[in-house]
């Protein structure tokens, strides 16, 4: 089935905006981390000092790589520790409801949790109405989400500036880099959007449960309280977390098709500017564009696939004209496969969140995965796979980028019979070293992780729904989201044990730190460099044919990695529809 005007028009606006968004907001980003001035600069330059007194920083000393990297991990823990403590302790704090809040939270599930939004991963092995209390959503997971994704911009900054400086062995200072992405970036931002999603009708209040009584005499209860606040970071800072189990489904979330598209556009504004302020920083903005048609390309591949899929109907239901069933659209219903999407967004608005949410860290799902049709869960599992690259994370998405295209330029160094340089610096021996641990990393997780869940019974134990092809996509699916930091998941595979507990919190950190240490250690290398003339030899990297190339390598190298689990997961599955 072909795709409409009315979801071509959509797709088509929320692109324009995103991309007449770039330069502008990659402009201001590059004016508050060169520390230029701004509109905010009255407002937040004393706010800022006063932190600065306050913790003790002196934010004219610089850092190398390595202890931008500790500052980096130590930061991480003590959030995760905070958490931690409110999570085990929230009964005995304010605003918990013990005939709501029901669900034990558990040491395993606990450290999860903290971990999970510490590494804005967000993977919620609960329900938020009925597991955390509005104590621990806002003081605990909302001030994670702002705290996490500042960090981890302050990460893709340093990593910029790295790339960016000659002969130098700093990358700046993680508190000076992480305090203004707080104050000029991520505040403003969620005020504005929150005050937006407000007057669309999400609630933001610390009322009690409401019990309502139905017309059939059912006693109903209609959890509430502060979810603009929670709702509007969760996806600047591309954490994800829901404050209600279903997520972005939830009328309280997600209230209209303008919300739906507002928060769409929240999760991708920043990680795609990041281009453009690249492009600044090293000042060869065409580098910058470069990168973000690479990024746009593949998004919009993967939106006309999963739209394409989408509007097929499940191959087991057969078109009964009589009693109107079918895919075709019609006055009764909307065509495709509906199931596990709201109406309220039909297919375009859960395709389009679908294709957002799998290329950011941010598993903000409006609809329900596990029941997208096999090729469409294919899309949805081939974006965490490709490592972040199409616009990513805050921060960590640049930097995946960047990493993928260095690999790329060494192996056309090596085609050509040239020595691989990037942005004018070399990729020598000990920058090649911490590309192959970049690169690695991801699949070697994955992989042996899901090896591990398929061959133990306490693996096999969380499908609860699904098992054969399907099962092993659930399994695949949730460790390739918790190592991408997304946090989405299959709705079948019960995560919620020791096992899965423990072992999706050793992907999390390893997509959250296994990557930024060889990305910065990379970037403090570039740092010392000192840039060298373009010469006829030099292979250049702002071209049509090197976006070419850095597109081919992701597709081919992805393939190249995890297409024995894609054939035997979501592929196979499609394959048993039609026989």
């Amino acid at each position: 089935m072909a795709m409409n005007v009315y979801s071509a028009a959509q797709y088509l606006l929320f692109v324009v905006i995103v991309t007449a968004c770039v330069r502008p907001l990659g402009g201001y980003m590059h004016r508050v981390f060169a520390q230029r001035g701004t509109a905010l600069d009255r407002l937040c330059v004393p706010v800022e000092r006063w932190i600065y007194r306050l913790a003790g920083v002196d934010p004219s000393v610089e850092m190398d790589a390595g202890q931008y990297l500790i500052s980096f991990v130590v930061f991480s823990l003590i959030c995760t520790l905070f958490l931690y403590a409110i999570l085990r302790f929230q009964h005995f704090l304010p605003w918990f409801f013990p005939e709501y809040q029901t669900t034990p939270l558990t040491p395993d599930l606990s450290i999860n949790t903290a971990i999970s939004f510490a590494t804005t991963t967000t993977w919620q092995a609960y329900a938020g109405e009925n597991t955390m209390s509005y104590f621990s959503q806002m003081v605990g997971l909302c001030t994670q989400n702002f705290l996490a994704g500042a960090a981890g911009l302050a990460v893709g900054i340093a990593f910029i500036r790295g790339l960016a400086r000659e002969s130098c062995a700093t990358l700046g200072n993680f508190w000076v880099d992480l305090t203004r992405s707080l104050l000029w970036i991520l505040l403003p931002g969620a005020l504005l959007g929150s005050l937006l999603l407000v007057w669309q009708g999400v609630p933001m209040n610390f009322h009690p449960y409401t019990v309502a009584h139905t017309l059939e005499g059912a006693t109903q209860i209609i959890p509430q309280g502060p979810v603009a606040a929670l709702e509007i970071i969760k996806n600047l800072g591309t954490n994800g977390g829901g404050f209600f189990n279903a997520n972005g489904a939830h009328p309280y979330e997600n209230p209209t098709p303008l919300t739906n598209f507002l928060e769409l556009l929240s999760i991708i504004l920043l990680p795609a500017a990041l281009t453009n302020t690249f492009g600044r920083m090293v000042q060869h903005v065409r580098q910058g564009w470069l990168l973000y048609w690479v990024m746009l390309f593949l998004f919009t591949g993967g939106l006309v696939a999963l739209h394409l899929s989408e509007q097929q109907s499940n191959p087991l239901i057969h078109p009964d004209a009589s009693r109107g069933a079918g895919s075709m659209p019609s006055q009764l219903q909307s065509g495709g496969n509906m199931e596990g999407k709201e109406v309220r967004f039909g297919i375009v608005g859960s395709v389009l969140a679908g294709v957002v949410t799998s290329n950011t860290a941010t598993g903000s799902a409006n609809a329900a995965d596990d029941s997208f049709t096999s090729l469409g869960g294919l899309v949805l599992l081939i974006n965490p796979l490709l490592g972040e690259v199409i616009f990513g994370g805050l921060g960590t998405g640049i930097f995946s980028m960047i990493m993928t295209a260095a690999i790329a330029v060494f192996l056309a160094g090596l085609m050509i019979g040239r020595t691989p340089e990037y942005l004018g610096k070399q990729i020598g021996p000990s920058e090649n070293k911490m590309i192959v641990l970049y690169a690695l990393t991801g699949p070697v997780t994955i992989l042996i992780m899901t090896a591990i869940a398929i061959c133990t019974k306490a693996g096999l134990a969380g499908l609860t729904t699904n098992t054969g092809s399907h099962g092993l996509t659930e399994i695949v699916f949730g460790f390739a989201s918790s190592f991408a930091n997304n946090g989405q998941a299959f709705a079948g595979l019960n995560a919620n044990t020791p096992f899965y507990n423990i072992m999706t919190s050793i992907a999390m950190m390893a997509g959250r730190f296994g990557l930024a240490i060889p990305a910065l250690m990379f970037a403090g290398r570039f740092a010392r460099q000192k840039e060298r003339p373009r010469s006829r030899g030099t292979l250049r990297t702002d071209s049509f044919t090197f976006g070419a190339l850095l597109t081919a390598f992701l597709i081919v190298v992805t393939a190249l990695s995890y297409l024995p689990v894609l054939t035997l997961g979501p592929v196979l599955e499609h394959l048993l529809f039609k026989i």
